[in-house]
């Protein structure tokens, strides 16, 4: 499944200003109510309770909060780079500044996992990283993305 198919560049922000992982967490759960139609307090109860089975901070400033919803009809995607970097009980103990949200339908398996890998290796790669903290657009944030998570393999 290629990026452009879950995350378009409406769907980038970097400039997310939030002090918490909570106050993040709401902030994405606004941004995909908006394009999902669906209402951003279910989105947001999903991702908390996914939260509770244990921190979807992966290390290295990065977190990848997900979760399955009833009424979305494919897998959805936002990115997030905060302004400044929040504690999100990530695995390294350290605060996180790259977010990506992925959201999938219910009933939905295969290309939510999927995406979740592709967006797993882009992130792990630190170049990418580095190239995220410094791009100045959301549409500059979009294009490092897009190309390295459809071409994770």
């Amino acid at each position: 499944m290629p990026l452009r198919e879950f995350l378009g560049p409406e769907q980038v922000v970097v400039d997310l200003k939030a002090t918490t992982k909570k106050q993040v967490l709401i902030e994405l759960a606004t941004i995909a109510a908006e394009k999902t139609n669906i209402e951003k307090r279910v989105i947001l109860d999903t991702l908390l309770q996914r939260e509770r089975l244990g921190s979807t901070g992966v290390g290295k400033g990065i977190a990848i909060p997900h979760g399955r919803l009833e009424g979305l009809d494919t897998v959805y995607g936002v990115f997030a780079r905060l302004t400044d970097p929040v504690d999100f009980d990530a695995v390294d103990d350290e605060p996180v500044d790259l977010v990506f949200l992925l959201l999938a339908p219910e009933d939905e398996g295969g290309d939510h996992l999927k995406a979740l890998a592709k967006v797993s290796r882009c992130l792990r790669d630190q170049e990418v990283c580095g190239c995220l903290r410094e791009a100045l657009t959301a549409a500059a944030a979009h294009e490092i993305l897009a190309p390295r998570i459809d071409d994770a393999a």
